[in-house]
């Protein structure tokens, strides 16, 4: 267990993140260092500081391979910062973007920087295969390749496990039939739907410019709630076990995308008369054996709280990220969170999971949802691949 407490005040003074592309969809040809360059270029200019005030740049990034040196160091440079900016990469799984805003804090709390950007990219489908083999070479037969993504992204490193099995555990533990569960996916879709339709993501979005054959199209929309049809949920088979009940619905959707926040010290706040759009009031991690990582959140949420001398009522808003529906499920009933309080606007089941940006994701969407909401409090969580979990706590100024 590992509490982060901001007794050094640290304050989000910008959150934004691009749109959230499906697998070999509008965003599959964007690297995810460039998905990171709009992504902090846009969390930057929206901060009331200028590119020169940033010292610092944290990035979550999982599936690295083919990147090139350095992707926050590309992503900061392509975002128009300085060559002075420190940058540094993060990988965590799934927690690696609310892992990087932890290290911005920490960073500001010791006095190493006074501003900071954080947050997460991931490009899946440009993830690449892999030949193990190929560098002592191969004088004779066929040489296996192996899938970045689902080796290093999505499944478990000790048992081979793919992550989806464990979900059926936490599903049987707690008697998630098939149809509870494509109930909460079915919800979480309408959500995303609407929030699209009407522009509830808007501020919070930032576009990116794809490449065509003869021109250039700007993507400002979440793929996956365009295409999504409710009426297909609960005819999916299952995805992980003969008569399972975890499906490619109520299961996160391989994506791509990024996420970015501006993080500052409360003397630059002061000294620069800015408005916060919150500050950070605590972080919090916890670990446990891999195959309940589904319930790991619940405990990291709980500790939180309890540091904090917070309970769960006085938490206007909630985002856990939905890996999987029966993480959600399991943290509302843990936890007392009722549903309408909690992924209002959809989560990763609707929009999809870039692993390496969702941890910083869930926070864009957090506080844009707080802010339009009047909410003072805040809570995100996400689960993470080899039993962790990571929280954090929001709060805005009356």
């Amino acid at each position: 267990m590992t509490i982060v407490n901001t007794s050094t005040q640290v304050a989000v003074l910008s959150a934004k993140r691009t749109p959230v592309g499906s697998l070999l969809g509008d965003l599959s040809n964007v690297p995810a260092s460039k998905l990171g360059s709009v992504a902090i270029e846009s969390a930057v200019n929206d901060s009331g500081l200028r590119s020169e005030d940033v010292q610092e740049v944290i990035m979550g990034n999982v599936l690295s391979a083919g990147l090139g040196q350095a992707p926050a160091r590309q992503a900061a440079l392509g975002a128009k910062l300085l060559d002075s900016v420190s940058c540094s990469v993060v990988n965590k799984v799934c927690g690696s973007g609310m892992k990087a805003i932890s290290n911005a804090c920490a960073s500001i709390q010791v006095g190493q920087a006074g501003v900071v950007v954080a947050g997460g990219m991931e490009s899946m489908s440009l993830a690449p295969f892999l030949l193990p083999s190929m560098r002592l070479g191969r004088k004779f037969g066929s040489v296996q390749s192996l899938d970045h993504m689902q080796l290093d992204g999505l499944q478990d490193a000790n048992q081979g496990t793919p992550m989806g099995d464990f979900a059926e555990i936490c599903a049987e533990k707690y008697e998630f039939d098939r149809e509870s569960q494509d109930r909460f996916a079915t919800e979480s879709l309408k959500r995303a739907q609407v929030a699209t339709n009407t522009g509830l993501f808007s501020r919070e979005i930032c576009g990116v410019m794809v490449k065509q054959k003869n021109s250039e199209r700007e993507i400002i929309l979440d793929e996956q709630p365009l295409k999504g049809d409710v009426s297909k949920i609960p005819t999916l088979r299952p995805a992980f076990k003969k008569n399972g009940t975890v499906t490619a619905a109520n299961a996160s959707s391989i994506s791509d995308g990024a996420a970015a926040l501006v993080l500052a010290s409360k003397k630059i706040v002061e000294s620069r008369m800015l408005k916060p759009m919150a500050w950070v009031k605590g972080i919090s991690e916890f670990s446990q054996a891999s195959r309940w990582f589904t319930l790991s959140p619940i405990h990291a949420v709980n500790a939180l709280l309890v540091k904090l001398g917070w309970n769960t009522s006085e938490v206007g808003l909630w985002e856990v990220n939905e890996a999987f529906a029966v993480v959600t499920m399991a943290t509302m009933r843990e936890l007392v969170v009722p549903h309408k309080k909690i992924n209002i606007r959809g989560g990763a089941c609707a929009l999809g999971h870039p692993i390496g940006a969702s941890g910083a994701r869930i926070v864009v969407t957090l506080l844009h949802a707080m802010q339009d909401n009047n909410c003072s409090k805040g809570v995100a969580a996400v689960c993470i691949g080899g039993g962790e979990a990571m929280a954090i706590a929001l709060e805005i100024d009356n």
